[in-house]
């Protein structure tokens, strides 16, 4: 066996990547898919699409290295999470678009829920606030809203997957005895898991209406095969499916922060800070969550805080195919760089609401400190630079909660080729700021998670050893800079707030 396989199903694109021994990129191919805006705060994925982009890029990335499912030890999954799919197992009837993480349509279903399930509880139960954001509301709305879809879950005859359920389904058969399963990390995300027991919790279960029949099985991230490949599929022979890590916990697994106290911040669509938290189980005070980082089979769950960010690299995205002031994503740097600061510009991307730690559904997005001196360079900066202040405002509420002085932070995901981001990274958290050899972090966790689970690799300690930093910023802002910037960004975000009504 020469590899192990990841398949990295993301907001916005499917990727394979091919990893040899040494956790070396061998061949990788990708390709985006259809981001579905049905009204204002509402976001969908086409299922179908998702799944034939899977197996284009598979075939793709085998093509490159004349790779057969004989060179390959196993396929490991990593998957944008909360974002969810109603369909049959048995017949492959999907019963409604794939419904997005982003997506605010299951705003009301919380503010119902609040009425018999207080802060406290849900937090004890889940690790979870009360949010949109997690699955939960999304299955409900599908139950409330689509027509025969209750009936054909009470029945048992449809599932509610995350990405993950549904492509492990499709790569062990689908309709021919496709496997049903979730990982705990993932399960974690529904906010209907009990996050102590890591089973489905009648409680939670209850409060949004959901049958337990309708849900995939629970498994252990690690140490599992969960099925195989069909031998007469698009891989041609049977290859272990095993390792399921959602995508920000993958992240973290493949920064190889495995103790208590490491963590990592990753820079995509959205931005996700994590830092582990060991077997204990930690609780946030300051709007972060409590998730789990991933499970050996047969191993009590590790667990650790996170902080989420909506709009990250979907912000720059934005700039250049709604704004057009740019032709390509790499000339915000360009012309970010062109000026020495924002000139006064603060962007607050809260086009679905804030997330880690307002968790304000009715914030909306602002440009502020607009004056005739601003033009498209400064723009582009303020685009940039609101990630890092997002960023540290999480970092800030980590620290605070775990009781842990962060050092350094490592970071990952496609926006750290950003050069002034993570110069002003560095900057704003007045720490450096490292990023590893492999930047794809989120699949090579996937990868890690399934060699382990097959022998290609062994141990932890053997992973870890893989690790090597490549680049490395470090902070040069004067402490009155610092702050000055940070009052501002803070006024712009009191500016988002209360722009719609809470139902």
């Amino acid at each position: 066996m020469k590899y192990v396989g990841a398949l990295d199903q993301g907001t916005t694109s499917t990727r394979f990547i091919l990893f040899d021994q040494s956790g070396t990129i061998r061949a990788s191919h990708q390709v985006e898919h259809r981001q579905i805006y049905v009204q204002p705060g509402w976001v969908e994925h086409d299922p179908r699409e998702i799944w034939d982009n899977s197996i284009f890029v598979i075939v793709e990335a085998m093509r490159k290295v004349r790779a057969t499912a004989k060179d390959i030890a196993a396929i490991g999954i990593t998957n944008q999470r909360e974002t969810i799919i109603a369909w049959e197992p048995k017949t492959g009837m999907v019963w409604h678009n794939a419904i997005v993480w982003q997506d605010l349509r299951g705003s009301a279903i919380i503010e119902q829920v609040k009425k018999t399930l207080d802060a406290d509880t849900l937090r004890n139960i889940t690790g979870l606030i009360h949010s949109p954001y997690f699955s939960a509301s999304k299955i409900a709305w599908m139950l409330d809203h689509v027509d025969g879809l209750r009936e054909a879950a009470e029945e048992g005859t449809v599932v509610f997957g995350t990405i993950d359920s549904w492509l492990v389904w499709n790569l062990t058969g689908g309709r021919q005895g496709g496997v049903v399963v979730t990982d705990v990390t993932n399960a974690s995300r529904y906010m209907l898991m009990d996050i102590k027991t890591c089973q489905w919790d009648h409680q939670m279960l209850q409060a949004f209406g959901i049958p337990e029949k309708a849900l995939p099985k629970i498994v252990a991230s690690i140490g599992e095969v969960y099925g195989k490949t069909l031998a007469s599929g698009p891989l041609m022979g049977e290859v272990p499916v095993c390792g399921i890590l959602g995508d920000q916990q993958a992240a973290l697994f493949g920064q190889a922060c495995f103790h208590a106290g490491e963590g990592k911040s990753t820079y995509g669509t959205g931005c996700f800070m994590l830092v582990n938290t060991g077997t204990a189980l930690s609780y946030s005070n300051r709007g972060l969550l409590s998730t789990i980082a991933y499970q050996v089979s047969g191993q009590p769950a590790t667990y650790a805080l996170e902080g989420s960010i909506a709009v990250a690299g979907s912000l720059v995205q934005w700039v250049r195919d709604n704004l057009k002031i740019v032709k390509s994503a790499p000339e915000v740097d360009v012309l970010a760089e062109s000026v020495p600061d924002c000139g006064g510009v603060y962007i607050v991307p809260a086009f679905s609401g804030l997330f880690a730690p307002y968790w304000r559904s009715d914030a909306r997005g602002v440009i502020a400190g607009l004056t005739g001196y601003a033009n498209a360079a400064h723009i582009c900066r303020a685009a940039l630079e609101s990630t890092a202040f997002q960023a540290k405002d999480i970092f800030d509420a980590m620290e605070a909660d775990s009781n842990i002085k962060m050092s350094v932070l490592k970071v990952d995901g496609g926006l750290t080729n950003s050069r002034p981001l993570m110069e002003f990274q560095a900057d704003l958290l007045g720490i450096p700021v490292i990023r590893p050899q492999v930047v794809e972090t989120t699949a090579l966790g996937a990868a890690y998670a399934a060699g382990l689970s097959v022998g290609f690799w062994n141990t932890f300690e053997e992973l870890k050893v893989h690790w090597k930093e490549k680049s490395r910023w470090i902070p040069a802002m004067d402490d009155d800079v610092r702050k000055e910037k940070i009052t501002f960004w803070n006024k712009a975000v009191q500016r988002t707030l209360d722009w719609l009504p809470v139902e």
